[in-house]
């Protein structure tokens, strides 16, 4: 099964095909947006990523650094984070919902840390994954923007 629901990489969907897919997620994906672009200082593009196991995904990067890339699936989305060794054991031993926290524990572990999917589909997924991106911001010496 693949992360996203685009997986033809010569069709790239259109705004309209990626709204019908989120469905009652829509909200979460525009709040997730909207925080991820107002908290760091992102370069974004919506590009075919990985191969047909993933599909296409909204990527976020600053600096030519991955932040995150969020992939359209049937009636929610996935949120890729990626944690270092030492941040995946501090996200284990955070508050986090059943959906971040099975996630975490099936992901594949890699030298390098996991390459987590976690799928959005609640507030409170959607609060997981943000406190995730800081985590992973932090890794990667992103600074936040300063507040308004």
């Amino acid at each position: 099964m693949s992360v996203g629901i685009f997986t033809d990489k010569k069709h790239q969907p259109t705004e309209a095909e990626i709204l019908e897919a989120l469905g009652t997620t829509l909200p979460l994906w525009e709040a997730l947006i909207r925080f991820i672009r107002e908290a760091y200082p992102v370069q974004e593009d919506f590009k075919f990523l990985y191969g047909k196991n993933y599909g296409w995904g909204r990527r976020f990067r600053v600096k030519g650094q991955q932040l995150t890339s969020l992939f359209p699936a049937s009636g929610h989305f996935k949120a890729q984070v990626n944690l270092s060794p030492e941040s995946v054991v501090n996200a284990q031993r955070m508050d986090l919902g059943e959906s971040a926290q099975t996630t975490i524990e099936r992901a594949h572990p890699y030298p390098e840390g996991r390459w987590l999917f976690i799928p959005v589909q609640s507030e409170r997924d959607l609060n997981d994954v943000q406190q995730l991106l800081a985590m992973r911001a932090e890794d990667k010496h992103i600074h936040r923007k300063p507040s308004a």
